[in-house]
């Protein structure tokens, strides 16, 4: 989701202002900071690097300075009191509003700070998507109604609201237009989307997948991020009826442990949670899962983190996102004592991490051998003279190929399974169909 908005204040700003990007702050007129306070660390990231930047605007005192994102929202005008070298303050949900700060800061002389919770002003205020490649994100919806103990989301981006259902099929269709092969679906609870229609009937999750995936040009169809309480059948079934939509699924559960998701107040059981896991592969028997866990939550016994393994070893996961906890401020979390060591932590989380690399290696190692579909996104970073891709179960795959192959799914055998991706032989036959047809009427056309 940071990624989305960053890329649309970029959009926003070169509409209004004819700013462009530069990766070097030294270089900038303007220098902005979206922000992430879901963990601890990646707050405490923002008052360094904005150390850094005052160094910079101390040499060019023209330097625009503005802080969005999470952090903002959770600490309004306390970034000024302990930076006031800043100049802007905007929460998620008024990154809209950057045209009008920018001109209060410039033309005024003042500091701007609004964190306020519009819904979808935000989307409506917004120009049309740029796209740089053949993968896009959509953000369909905001915010979270579950207030899990330990999550300041609702806090920081407001309870859930949802685009309206034909806003997100122009965009889609817009993207579509520009090139993009590929769309992945974006909510802080994706599944979540009740989306209305322009006759005012509300559009379910399942059913905008349908309408997505239908959208002529759109062949790859990803979402991310869900809440299992959402997981409905109807989801269940898309995974059967929609070949569009990728055989990987991101199902965050945070814990195996009953009595630890209770108190996370997570709404399900372990057992619920592998039950959901369990009906998709009845339809994608080969599909990849991955998760997200917070070890050492407040109470967390020896036992409770081995329920957590016994649920890894029977789902089986291909990937994973796990982080030590860390007390949020203004959750419920914040009150309960963080009574498991540090230690512990540390080690029960290299445990987890060492056992989900090591089913993601045997997973990548049966790989090898079997042709992937695999759209190609452009030369590989390492090595120019290859190409690269990703696979359903979104691997790195570099192999041998050609500039008009970007853009396109090609059919690559999976040779060599390395750490942090693949290698793979493209195989002549794999062009894509619409690619092969497209130019078969050109040439007749001619």
């Amino acid at each position: 989701m940071n990624e989305y908005d960053s890329s649309r204040m970029a959009d926003l700003l070169a509409s209004t202002h004819g700013y462009e990007r530069t990766e070097q702050a030294e270089e900038a007129d303007m220098v902005l900071l979206n922000t992430c306070s879901v963990r601890e660390k990646a707050q405490e990231k923002v008052f360094s690097l904005l150390g850094r930047w005052r160094e910079i605007k101390e040499k060019n005192k023209k330097l625009v300075i503005g802080v969005g994102g999470c952090v903002a929202s959770q600490e309004g005008k306390m970034i000024m009191q302990r930076a006031p070298y800043v100049d802007m303050v905007f929460g998620p949900q008024t990154l809209h509003r950057l045209p009008r700060m920018l001109d209060e800061v410039l033309q005024e002389h003042s500091q701007s700070v609004d964190v306020s919770f519009p819904e979808i002003e935000k989307f409506d205020n917004l120009p049309p998507p740029r796209v740089d490649g053949v993968k896009a994100f959509v953000s369909i919806m905001e915010g979270c109604s579950k207030y899990c103990s330990f999550c300041v989301v609702p806090y920081t981006r407001g309870t859930e609201f949802s685009r309206p259902f034909d806003d997100v099929i122009e965009e889609v269709v817009g993207l579509a237009e520009q090139g993009v092969r590929e769309i992945n679906l974006l909510g802080q609870n994706v599944n979540g989307y009740r989306g209305k229609t322009h006759e005012g009937r509300t559009v379910e999750f399942a059913e905008l997948l349908h309408y997505v995936a239908a959208v002529e040009g759109i062949d790859r169809l990803r979402y991310t991020t869900s809440h299992p309480i959402d997981f409905t059948d109807e989801l269940v079934d898309a995974y059967a009826a929609i070949p569009e939509l990728v055989s990987h699924l991101h199902l965050p559960v945070q814990s195996g442990s009953d009595r630890v998701l209770k108190a996370m107040k997570r709404g399900y059981t372990a057992a619920e949670y592998i039950e959901w896991m369990d009906k998709v592969r009845r339809h994608r028997p080969d599909i990849s899962m991955s998760s997200d866990f917070i070890i050492g939550f407040p109470g967390e016994t020896d036992e409770d983190f081995q329920d957590t393994m016994r649920l890894i070893e029977r789902v089986n996961y291909d990937h994973s996102f796990s982080f030590i906890y860390s007390q949020r401020p203004g959750t419920p979390a914040e009150l309960l004592e963080d009574d498991v060591p540090m230690t512990v932590k540390k080690e029960r989380l290299a445990h987890l991490q060492k056992t989900i690399l090591g089913s993601a290696a045997a997973i990548s190692e049966k790989m090898v051998g079997t042709v992937q579909s695999v759209l190609v996104e452009g030369p590989s970073r390492k090595d120019p003279s290859q190409y690269s891709g990703r696979t359903e179960n979104n691997r790195v795959v570099n192999f041998d190929g050609n500039e008009s192959m970007v853009g396109h799914f090609v059919d690559v055998l999976i040779t060599e399974a390395l750490p942090n991706s693949l290698r793979g032989d493209m195989q002549s036959e794999g062009f894509d169909l619409p690619m092969v047809r497209q130019f078969a009427a050109q040439i007749k056309v001619t």
